[in-house]
């Protein structure tokens, strides 16, 4: 018997325009103010102390991005093991790569929030708040709940032959 699959649907549509505009104002005022602190710093320490710092967090944050991320999924494949849903262990690889990305963009803001989403404690508070914020706006269908196929077909098998080959099968 196939195990229940579960699908994540909508709990209320979002219209469309409300992502982009926050994306846009996003990806707009993020490098402006990474970069006016960047000036700023740099006006304030000098050119070669504001390039050092940068250096040195774009190096702590790809160490602390590999360790969190072989943490995350030694995670995910020890609950599989285990059978079980690795969900938080998934959503902390997720964070793990956001995080990463953060780091990529040269920027003392970018790279602040990057590592602070490498850190267990800063992640484990993410994950609540992500947990919380979404769980609210999406929900699980069950496949009881969903339609279901032409009444007394539950399983096939579908098998194919060609003459001169071998028989195909597979199991729907």
């Amino acid at each position: 018997m196939k195990p229940p699959v579960t699908s994540c649907v909508p709990a209320t549509p979002r219209a469309p325009g409300t992502v982009l505009g926050r994306l846009f104002l996003l990806f707009l005022l993020v490098p402006i103010a990474d970069l006016s602190l960047l000036v700023a710093v740099g006006g304030r320490i000098g050119l070669v102390p504001t390039l050092a710092l940068v250096v040195l967090t774009a190096a702590v944050g790809s160490w602390l991005a590999r360790r969190e991320g072989l943490r995350a999924w030694t995670q995910v494949r020890h609950r599989l093991q285990m059978g079980q849903i690795p969900g938080d262990a998934l959503l902390d690889g997720l964070l793990v790569f956001a995080s990463g990305v953060l780091l990529l963009t040269p920027g003392f803001l970018t790279d602040l929030a990057g590592i602070a989403g490498l850190l267990p404690p800063t992640r484990r508070w993410l994950r609540r708040v992500l947990t919380a914020r979404f769980g609210r706006r999406w929900v699980v269908a069950h496949p009881a709940s969903a339609a279901r196929p032409e009444p007394g077909i539950e399983d096939a098998d579908v098998v194919s032959e060609t003459v001169g080959h071998n028989v195909a099968s597979a199991r729907l």
